[in-house]
């Protein structure tokens, strides 16, 4: 390897022009195929049993995610002008290719069943636009006498309603969800409109995504670019530092397009992943370089750059290696953002490494070794008065308190993890004051929920949900979850025959139940079906009836509010076996649910998998198991500390902070590996302890400082993001590279200088 990467230097021109070729080449595919995944449901595995079973349960019922569409007139919606509203804004929405017209929902569609003369009709709450006040009150009382309608389509105070709107998951794009939001804009005056649902999250998630990378790239950029000024001193030394991984960013983003990988939402962190981390090999580079320089002012360019290769290829290898181990790892998520993010940052380490080897050296032939000043006369030379020196040299003097800090620490963070929880919520990834958490909290006041749960209740008996039974079972766990404050509302067939029941017995509240016989059931279950429309019946309840869906309505979708519904439908399933019928769960709430799950283990696996990689790499790469356990030392005590943290400041993990350990381990073992690589050259040289660890501080230390601080800047960038899930990202990633570098200059360099495990005799009498 060192032998092939000194005769790339006399193919400099070559090796330049073809990164160049290939880079550009990409950049093109990276124009034409680059694509925003705007489906949610797109981000979970499709083969997952309980994906399986949600997919199967929303075919069955038609089940949606809806565009909810609310009108606020603070003087009352029953008017003749907000009425004319509701019915253009349904009509508009009906003609929309996107949506199916018996999929849009309002006053204007709804269907109010009634008592008559000869029975039950269903008629609609107007057709006609009313226009006198009479017209107004009578569908004012018809709407407060409905249960199904009142506080669920029209607000309690009556100032608000709402239009929903579902559609399928294949339909939404980005040019539907702007027309939408600009359609809400012209019907606006005087009635307020808001519009929000789980499409309208995707969409704002995918319209910000891209634009807060593009705002984002730039700051990390010039950050890079000031904070590598004023380490390596040098504008020759910037420029190929920041090429580097630039280059390796447009490959990266070369290969998702060139292979039809979409970008989730995640994937906007990749470019300010690549270019914080990136830089590393360069600076450990050109500090080399710049150390060999200062002890050999006459050597010459290629000379210098033969040993800057020589002495450094292999910890640059290895640490480019060790962090994609970090990356790759997170392939075992079964979560496809988080997959594919570890799989292409990794690839963008790898290639960043390659770049660092041959475009550094190339560009360091083409346009000379930076002009570092010379030490002046007046500089000390006494490297004991060096601060990492001296810093080395109190933690040997204070090792005790050293420990004991460490265990204090590692004892409060371990507390802190066990408040560690998992957020499946979209919604909280935006700003509280944001406009599209505004809009979900004004429905959220005045309805049941933007987000929902749909419980499926499953008989192998025909007719099985007209048995008065387990039709009053089903209404008894429905009022038990609507007690829970996170739930707004619930929906489901016995709400039909409650409302068919209490209109048949002339509007008396008494008769507001589910009737005791199955064949009277039967009976005005068919008289629905015969003057309704029997689509809105098998939302609730199969052809057959041997399958029935409950809607449950939250004020929130992130796992705490979905689990709180769960724990109490959970109590029920035992009689509801009793009567043979089993519970499932299905929907976009319940998917989110299943998703964090599948965070939690692909975490954690993904962390298992990556310690025990890394462990066995440094153990080859260092020829001592020892080693490969002493190195990971830093890592396991970031990690520790970076969880618990999350658990004090409840930070949740989500697919965004579940990057966090995969992150810390790939980066932080950067600062092992080149510190213990230096310490065995400087051992076998030196053969002297206080020496070895003198000039490690001075070379890998110095290097690591450099690295950590450039890191570290690079990453808190992301306190910009408009999402606040990258900000906690950007500053724990932040704090574990500081924790990291701490740990390798302290407890390992203490442990490492305590085992002896370089300075041991042979058998042959020589130092190792």
């Amino acid at each position: 390897m060192n032998k092939f990467l000194k005769k790339l230097i006399n193919y400099k021109w070559a090796s330049v022009f073809l990164i160049l070729a290939i880079s550009f080449a990409f950049f093109m595919i990276m124009k034409k195929n680059t694509r925003m995944e705007t489906d949610l449901d797109k981000y979970m595995p499709e083969q997952h049993p309980a994906f399986v079973y949600s997919n199967k349960a929303e075919e069955w019922f038609n089940i949606k995610d809806g565009i909810i569409i609310a009108i606020e007139n603070r003087n009352g919606i029953y008017n003749t002008g907000t009425f004319k509203k509701i019915k253009d804004i349904t009509k508009a929405l009906q003609k929309m290719k996107e949506i199916e017209k018996d999929d849009v929902t309002s006053l204007y569609t709804a269907d109010n069943i009634i008592g008559t003369e000869e029975g039950m009709d269903v008629k609609p709450f107007f057709k006609k636009l009313p226009k006198d006040e009479e017209s107004l009150k009578k569908i004012q009382q018809n709407v407060r006498n409905n249960e199904m309608i009142f506080e669920r389509l029209v607000s309690a105070d009556e100032k608000v309603t709402v239009i929903i709107a579902e559609i399928g998951d294949d339909t939404f794009s980005q040019e539907f969800y702007h027309r939408i939001l600009k359609m809400a804009r012209e019907f606006e005056g005087p009635e307020k409109l808001y519009v929000a649902g789980r499409p309208i999250v995707e969409g704002t998630m995918a319209y910000l995504g891209p634009r807060d990378m593009k705002r984002m790239v730039p700051i990390v950029i010039l950050v890079i670019v000031m904070v590598l000024l004023l380490l390596l001193k040098s504008f020759k030394a910037m420029i190929f530092t920041m090429l580097v991984v630039l280059f390796s960013t447009v490959w990266t983003f070369g290969l998702m397009a060139t292979l039809k990988i979409p970008i989730y939402a995640v994937s906007t962190m990749i470019p300010v992943m690549l270019i914080a981390i990136g830089v590393a090999d360069g600076i450990h580079l050109y500090s080399h370089l710049h150390l060999y320089m200062k002890e050999h002012p006459l050597a010459s360019k290629k000379e210098a750059i033969s040993d800057m290769i020589h002495g450094m290829w292999k910890p640059v290898v290895m640490t480019s290696i060790t962090t994609a181990v970090g990356f790759i790892s997170l392939i075992t998520s079964q979560v496809y953002p988080i997959k594919y993010f570890g799989l292409f940052t990794a690839f963008g380490v790898l290639i960043a490494m390659v770049f660092s080897l041959v475009l550094i050296p190339a560009g360091l032939m083409l346009l000379g070794i930076p002009n570092w000043k010379k030490k002046s006369k007046n500089e000390s030379t006494d490297t004991k008065k060096r601060f990492s020196f001296r810093f080395s040299q109190w933690i040997i003097k204070y090792k005790y308190l050293t420990i004991i800090l460490t265990i204090v620490i590692i004892a409060v963070s371990l507390l802190g993890i066990g408040k560690v929880w998992i957020n499946s919520s979209f919604l909280e990834k935006f700003e509280k004051d944001s406009d599209i958490v505004i809009t979900d909290q004004f429905i959220n006041k005045h309805f049941g929920g933007t987000s929902s749960l749909n419980v499926i209740l499953d008989s192998k008996k025909h007719d099985a949900f007209k048995n008065p039974d387990i039709l009053n079972l089903m209404d008894k766990m429905q009022n038990d979850v609507e007690k829970l404050k996170i739930v707004g509302n619930s929906f489901s067939l016995a709400d039909y025959l409650k409302r068919m029941n209490k209109v048949m017995h002339a509007d008396k509240e008494k008769y507001n139940t589910i009737p005791d016989s199955k064949n009277l059931n039967a009976q005005y279950l068919l008289l629905y079906e015969m003057s309704g429309d029997p689509e809105n019946l098998w939302k609730v309840v199969n052809y057959n009836y041997q399958k029935a869906n409950l809607l449950i309505q939250l004020k929130s979708d992130n796992s705490k509010a979905i689990n709180s519904a769960i724990d109490i439908i959970k109590k029920y399933i035992p009689e509801f076996k009793k009567l043979d019928v089993s519970i499932n769960y299905a929907g976009s709430g319940y998917k989110g649910l299943v998703f964090t799950d599948l965070i939690l283990e692909g975490q954690i696996l993904s962390l298992v998998l990556s310690l025990f990689i890394v462990v066995i790499l440094l153990s080859i790469m260092f020829k001592k198991i020892s080693i490969g356990f002493i190195a990971s030392i830093p890592i396991i005590i970031t990690a520790i500390i970076s969880f618990g943290i999350m658990g004090l400041l409840n930070i949740p993990l989500s697919t965004t902070t579940a990057l966090l350990s995969s992150i810390a381990i790939g980066i932080g073992i950067d600062y092992a590996v080149h510190f213990i690589e230096r310490y065995k050259i400087y051992a076998g040289e030196t053969g002297d302890k206080i020496k070895t660890s003198e000039l490690t501080m001075l070379h890998s230390g110095r290097a690591i400082v450099f690295n950590a601080l450039v890191i570290i800047a690079g990453f808190l960038v992301l306190l910009f993001s408009v999402f606040p899930p990258n900000r906690a990202l950007g500053a724990l990633v932040s704090l574990n590279m500081f924790t990291s570098f701490v740990g390798t200059i302290s407890i390992m360099y203490l442990i490492l200088y305590r085992s002896n495990i370089y300075f041991k005799k042979e058998k042959k009498g020589g130092l190792k």
